[in-house]
């Protein structure tokens, strides 16, 4: 009987990717691009694969989030091999800091202290403050990384200012906030003024959507994919009607969008 080949332990696996990467950056053996790369350089492919880790849980796909998964660990793999090049720190250093910072943010899990009874995400956000400010932060400002996307970034400056007492009681002040600056975006000239007149009407719009206890950020993903859907199906439409959709007036157009619309089953608009 053939012998049934065995899975490899998840220790083997990573060993394995370890012992892939060491190789790939061997001066004298290794690849000339995975050599050629640096933190700065490799950055934005991590970037890259958080979000198609992302894509792939949206799209319930789980063959892709196996792979995509893979990759996003071979970021990690990266990174810490060229910190380990440099005499920084290892790959066990990394495992290592993220184990006992998990620890110590479940205290009543991993520390013997009773649960505290507050939600998840007080508790959280206090274990948080307290990391940051063993790291020397003074402000509640410290410690947004300046790398998040902008929406999702102006939406967690907002929660630290919050949390400081520093936010409106209910959703009319920043609805009153968001009518400001779209009058003060209508009324701005020269392309310097404009633009700093847009982003602060973004980041008012953000602040309004909070207001309502909604992520922005799930909010405007799935408008999103809404607006596409719906183009998508206006396309189909000209087409099935024998006409080239980019060829149509902004008229004909706007009745595709309705058409397409009032197709869709009864759900909010």
């Amino acid at each position: 009987m053939a012998q049934q080949e065995q899975t490899p332990t998840s220790a083997a696996a990573l060993d394995r990717l370890l012992a892939i990467m060491s190789r790939l950056r061997d001066p004298a053996r290794g690849c000339e691009w995975d050599l050629a790369q640096s933190f700065a350089t490799i950055a934005p492919y991590t970037i890259e694969e958080a979000y198609e880790v992302a894509d792939a849980i949206e799209r319930s796909d789980m063959p892709a989030l196996k792979d995509e998964l893979g990759d996003l660990l071979l970021q990690v793999v990266f990174h810490a091999r060229m910190a380990d090049e440099l005499g920084l720190f290892d790959f066990a250093d990394v495992a290592g800091a993220i184990s006992t910072k998990i620890e110590a943010r479940h205290p009543h899990i991993f520390g013997g202290a009773s649960d505290p009874g507050q939600s998840r995400e007080t508790r959280w956000e206090a274990l948080k403050a307290e990391e940051r400010a063993a790291q020397g932060a003074s402000g509640a400002m410290d410690g947004v990384a300046q790398a998040l996307p902008a929406l999702l970034r102006a939406e967690k400056l907002q929660k630290r200012a919050a949390r400081a007492g520093f936010d409106w009681p209910d959703p009319a002040g920043p609805a009153d906030k968001l009518r400001e600056e779209m009058a003060e975006l209508a009324d701005a000239v020269g392309p310097d003024h404009q633009a700093e007149e847009a982003g602060d009407l973004l980041f008012a719009a953000v602040n309004l959507v909070r207001a309502y206890g909604i992520p922005p950020e799930d909010a405007l993903r799935a408008a999103n994919r809404k607006f596409e859907r719906r183009f998508r199906a206006m396309e189909a439409l000209a087409q099935q009607r024998g006409r080239q959709f980019d060829t149509l007036t902004l008229e004909q157009q706007e009745a595709l969008w309705t058409d397409v619309k009032a197709s869709e089953p009864d759900k909010p608009a």
